[in-house]
């Protein structure tokens, strides 16, 4: 499989509020982004032949919304930025499934960004109300309404990406299914049941982790949503069990600055950690990005399996017996030391 350089990359989230005005309308946008380090972005993507940003037209104060300095996509031949592209072009909206840390989110910043399209992030897995969603009135009486993201959404475009899709909650998963399908409009109930047609560069991503006990919260999909996903891609780490992605070694050694000999290790480790987690043997398994931070300390003239102590053996459980199970575990592979 393959995965993504942005693990590798500290990103800060911050929560921006901004006031688009213009004499048709004014609409208040909160939305969570990603602050980075510059990278220069790689231009090895064919996007252009399904997602080309010279045929969108959105408002300018929508620029902000675009993605910016987005690292670039580790890819072993799956094409999945152009493929997602492609989903997006035919049907309007795809799904995205794999564990924590495969880059799912990252992936769409990077298809946002390389398609120029404005992008409205939702975490489900947050108690956001219906009004943050789809609006509501402001002050006494009807006269100062705010629309919410996905109405905001729906009528000036872009790509709504709701993350962790499988914890959403039943109401709203069921009020977007008119806008998915072939009616392709929403009903504001909360607004004398306003009809908003969906713009037509308006695009749906949804992403979630697998079903499981280890994802409090997560459910299957309803069978209507899935109906309306006509495309489902899979993501998994780079590096699982007795499978070593030699890019994957590359990646932490030059980033880190560490020797070829420890970051096989590193990376060696982590892939017996995710096999545990995926069997549910353990509760969380690595990203690049928890490995990165492990092989930095490294790099700080630490030892591979004391760094382990500061970093993903704490970071795998709370409790002792499981870090003392992700504690043998490196020693068997690193040493002693």
């Amino acid at each position: 499989m393959n995965n993504l350089e942005n693990e590798t990359d500290h990103r800060i989230k911050e929560i921006s509020t901004s006031k688009v005005n213009n004499e048709k309308f004014t609409l208040n946008i909160q939305i969570s982004k990603l602050k980075r380090n510059t990278h220069v972005l790689s231009k090895n993507y064919d996007i252009k032949k399904y997602l080309d940003s010279a045929k969108f037209s959105f408002n300018p104060e929508l620029d902000e919304l675009i993605p910016k300095d987005t690292p670039p996509y580790l890819d072993n031949g799956e094409k999945y930025v152009e493929r997602i592209g492609r989903a997006l072009s035919f049907f309007k909206q795809c799904a995205l499934i794999g564990p924590s840390g495969t880059g799912k989110t990252h992936i769409v910043y990077l298809v946002a960004e390389l398609a120029g399209l404005p992008l409205w992030e939702i975490n489900c897995g947050l108690q956001t109300s219906v009004f943050d969603l789809f609006g509501r009135y402001v002050g006494l009486g009807k006269e100062n309404w705010i629309d919410g993201l996905i109405t905001s959404w729906c009528r000036y475009g872009g790509i709504l990406y709701l993350d962790e899709a499988n914890m959403m909650k039943q109401d709203i998963a069921t009020r977007l299914n008119p806008i998915l399908d072939q009616r392709g409009h929403m009903v504001l109930t909360e607004k004398d049941n306003e009809i908003i047609q969906r713009h037509k560069d308006a695009f749906l991503i949804i992403s979630m982790n697998p079903v499981s006990s280890e994802f409090a919260g997560t459910k299957p999909i309803n069978a209507a949503m899935r109906r309306r996903m006509s495309v489902w891609l899979n993501f998994d780490y780079m590096s699982v069990g007795a499978k070593i992605d030699e890019k994957e070694i590359d990646l932490v050694e030059r980033k880190a600055g560490i020797s070829r000999q420890d970051a096989e290790k590193i990376i060696k480790i982590g892939a017996e950690l995710r096999k545990q987690y995926k069997s549910g043997e353990l509760p969380y398994g690595p990203s690049v990005g928890d490995l990165l931070n492990w092989a930095k300390i490294v790099a700080d003239g630490v030892s591979v399996l004391i760094a382990a102590e500061e970093t993903i053996i704490a970071l795998t459980s709370d409790e002792g017996e499981i870090q003392q199970i992700v504690r043998k575990l490196v020693q068997k592979i690193a040493g002693t030391q």
